[in-house]
This record gives structure tokens, C-alpha cells and sequence, in this order.
């Protein structure tokens, strides 16, 4: 089955105080790249959404954000636009322990859907999930109507929830859902 990926990276990194996407961890690679690397072992087309020259360097393309003050949601709008296939894995630049295993259940439960979306400790996890183009649509009308929360078009679309407890026999630990947003985030990811 054909499928593409969009990494988000158009964050401002604010709680982080420094581009957390280019921190190199413990093998000396910053974390986006090892996020991209994830994403091309599972998908045949990938992209980076983001509005910085940087990340031309790590291979694929990078699709500039098209709603840059809209939000994650402008970032995924614009990055299922750009995918050159039906289904589009969207991950974030700041997820260390992406797991190929997960991403690919999620393609493994699109069928019949628009949208797959894990939903951890009560929270979806809108940058860990599958959106097909049919959401589109959607997305459009909620940006133009100010709406930047992802979960705002998701009434209007075919969404299929994963619960923590359907994820486990991929990810015991749920750890691939690990982002990191703070310097208290990354130094409890460089102890443990």
C-alpha cells in the first residue's frame, strides 16, 4: 500500500527555548533526523512541513507551511495537501522513539476511514496519526473559520480511534509517543 509522511516542523520551539528538532541525542543525529528516517523506512513519499532552508538538508522535501499562523492543523492541512498519495502519516520533528511498527498499524487500520488516531492517556495524538485527502475538506473549513484545534474538524470525517491498550503489543511502553517540548523533557529523556 502506497503512503506518504509529513513531519511537522513549523513549531517555535518557545517552551524549549532553542530548536528542538535539531538537538542531537545520544548518537549524535538531532532528533528530526531520526524521525525522518522512521518515516522513509514506512512510507514511499516523504515530506517535511516547514518554513526553514534547514531542513533541505536531511533529503526530502520540504513544503513550505501554507497556514503559518494557523496552528498544528494549518501544518497538517498543508502537509496531506502536498502528499502525493490518498494516505498521509503525520508525526512530529520532536518524537526520538518512533517506532516503524506503529506507524505501520496505523495505515493497517485506515480502511473505511479518513483519519487514525491514537488516543493516549484521554489525549489524541493528532501529530502520531493518519489523515486521508477526504479530510481535507474539513480542515479547510475549520481553518477559515479560525478554528486551529486539530480535533475541531474531526466530527465531520470518519475517524477511528486507537485506545493506549490496542497500541501495547507494538509499543509496551507507549514510548514512541514521547515528544520533547522542554529542557525539563530532555534532560528526563538523556537520564533515562
Amino acid at each position: 500500500m502506497s503512503v506518504s509522511a509529513a513531519v511537522m516542523a513549523g513549531g517555535k520551539s518557545r517552551r524549549m527555548g532553542r530548536d528542538k528538532a535539531w538537538i542531537e541525542l545520544g548518537d549524535g543525529r538531532p532528533i528530526v533526523q531520526h524521525v525522518v528516517d522512521v518515516a522513509c523506512r514506512v512510507a514511499d513519499d516523504v515530506l517535511i512541513v516547514a518554513n526553514d532552508d534547514r531542513y533541505e538538508t536531511l533529503g526530502p522535501r520540504v513544503v513550505p507551511d501554507r497556514y503559518p499562523d494557523a496552528g498544528v492543523l494549518g501544518g497538517i492541512a498543508t502537509g496531506v495537501a502536498a502528499a502525493r498519495h490518498d494516505r498521509v502519516l503525520v508525526v512530529a520533528c520532536d518524537m526520538p522513539f518512533l517506532l516503524p511498527r506503529v506507524l505501520r498499524y496505523l495505515v493497517e487500520q485506515a480502511e473505511g476511514f479518513d483519519a487514525v488516531v491514537p488516543r493516549i492517556g484521554g489525549e489524541h495524538e493528532t501529530l502520531h496519526a493518519l489523515y486521508t485527502k477526504a479530510c481535507l475538506p474539513a480542515m479547510e473549513r475549520a481553518l477559515a473559520a479560525g478554528q486551529r484545534r486539530v480535533i475541531s474538524f474531526f466530527e465531520d470525517v470518519r475517524v477511528r480511534v486507537i485506545e493506549a491498550d490496542e497500541l501495547r503489543p507494538f509499543d509496551l511502553g507507549l514510548r514512541s509517543f514521547t515528544n520533547v517540548n522542554t529542557p525539563e523533557e530532555l534532560a528526563a529523556l538523556r537520564e533515562g
